[in-house]
């Protein structure tokens, strides 16, 4: 049963976080291309929340939403 669990261990340090590894060696080098992956779902949630922001327009330009003052009957 230990050699199932060192395997487990070895197919995650030596072969899923060995990308990882990699940004780590190249942050040394260039910071920018070291965090390439950040930025790129930085922009896809810059993306996202412009596209919703334009949603929101398009249905307040259509007066779909309810505007009354009280949100709730008992208020």
């Amino acid at each position: 049963m230990k050699d199932f669990f060192y395997a487990i261990q070895d197919l995650f340090v030596d072969v899923l976080f060995a990308p990882l590894d990699a940004l780590r060696a190249l942050e040394l080098e260039n910071w920018w291309l070291a965090n390439l992956i950040s930025w790129i779902f930085v922009i896809i949630g810059i993306v996202a929340m412009v596209y919703w922001m334009k949603q929101l327009k398009i249905f307040n330009d259509n007066n779909e939403d309810d505007k009354s003052i009280s949100s709730h009957s008992f208020l």
